[in-house]
C-alpha cells in the first residue's frame, strides 16, 4: 500500500513538472530556432521529476562528458523509466520513439512536434521516420535511439536483437555512437504495467564515442554488434549477483530513502 501511494505521487510529479514547463515546450514547438534549447528542458523536467521521487541518478562517463555532438545515441531500454533518466544528459537531442505517445492528449502534441514518433509496425512509417531523424542531424541535433525498438525483452537484463536504424543513420550522417547502458531500471520501475516505483539510486554509464568516418553500409552488422558487446558487458557485470545485492544494500542502507 505504501508503494502503491509513493508511486502515485510520483506519477503526479511526472504530470506536474509537464504542466509547469508546457509554455516553454510550446514557445519551442512554434519558434523553431529555439529547439537548440530543448535539452534544457529535458533537463529541468528529468531533475524535477527523479529528484522529488527521490530517485537520484549517478551518471558514469567512460570518457568524459560527450563534446558537442551530433550523435546518435543508443541505449538498452527495459523501463519507461529510461526516458528521464536520459533526459539528464548534457546533449541537445531528439528522442526517436514510438507513435502511440502522440496519442497522450496535449503531452502527444508536444511530443509529435519536438520529437520524431515511428510506428514500427509499417515500414513506410520506419522509412519516413529514418529521413527525419537524418533532416534532424543535418540541423544539428543528437538522436537518442533505442536498438531494441522499444522495451522487448521478456528477461531483462538480457536485451532483445538490434535493429538497424540507429546505426544507418550514423553511417549515412558520418557521425558517432554513443553506447550508454542503464543497469537497473528494470528493477526500480519494472515494465508491468502496475508503475511500482522504488525509489533507489539509477546509474547510467555512457560509453565512449565510437567514430563512424569512412564506414559504409557493409560495415552496419559489426558496428550494431559492436554497440551489442559493449552495453551487453556492462549489463552483466553490474547485474552480477555481488554487485547487484552490494548496490541495494548501500541504496537501502540506514539513512537512505527506500520503501
Amino acid at each position: 500500500m505504501l508503494r502503491r501511494i509513493f508511486s502515485t505521487y510520483s506519477l503526479a510529479l511526472f504530470g506536474l513538472g509537464f504542466l509547469l514547463l508546457l509554455p516553454f515546450f510550446l514557445l519551442l514547438v512554434a519558434f523553431k530556432p529555439l529547439r537548440k534549447y530543448l535539452h534544457y528542458l529535458h533537463w529541468i523536467w528529468s531533475a524535477f521529476f527523479l529528484g522529488l521521487s527521490f530517485v537520484p541518478v549517478k551518471i558514469v562517463y567512460k570518457a568524459g562528458k560527450p563534446k558537442k555532438g551530433p550523435y546518435v545515441i543508443c541505449g538498452n531500454h527495459f523501463s519507461i523509466l529510461d526516458i528521464a533518466v536520459l533526459g539528464l544528459l548534457p546533449i541537445n537531442y531528439v528522442f526517436v520513439g514510438k507513435s502511440s505517445l502522440a496519442k497522450i492528449p496535449l503531452f502527444g502534441y508536444v511530443y509529435r512536434k519536438l520529437h520524431i514518433t515511428v510506428d514500427r509496425k509499417s515500414l513506410k512509417d520506419r522509412y519516413n521516420a529514418l529521413e527525419k531523424a537524418k533532416k534532424a542531424v543535418d540541423e544539428g541535433h543528437s538522436l537518442v535511439m533505442f536498438p531494441e525498438g522499444g522495451v522487448l525483452t521478456e528477461n531483462p537484463p538480457q536485451m532483445a536483437r538490434f535493429k538497424e536504424g540507429p546505426f544507418r543513420v550514423a553511417i549515412e550522417k558520418q557521425i558517432p555512437v554513443i553506447p550508454v547502458t542503464i543497469p537497473y531500471n528494470w528493477l526500480i520501475l519494472p515494465d508491468d504495467d502496475s508503475y511500482l516505483l522504488y525509489p533507489e539510486t539509477c546509474y547510467l554509464v555512457v560509453h565512449e564515442p565510437i567514430d563512424t568516418t569512412g564506414m559504409t553500409m557493409d560495415d552496419l552488422p559489426a558496428l550494431k554488434e559492436q554497440v551489442y558487446g559493449i552495453i551487453d558487458r556492462e549489463l552483466r557485470k553490474y547485474n552480477s549477483d555481488e554487485n547487484r545485492q552490494r548496490k541495494f544494500a548501500e541504496d537501502r542502507a540506514p539513512g537512505t530513502v527506500g520503501l
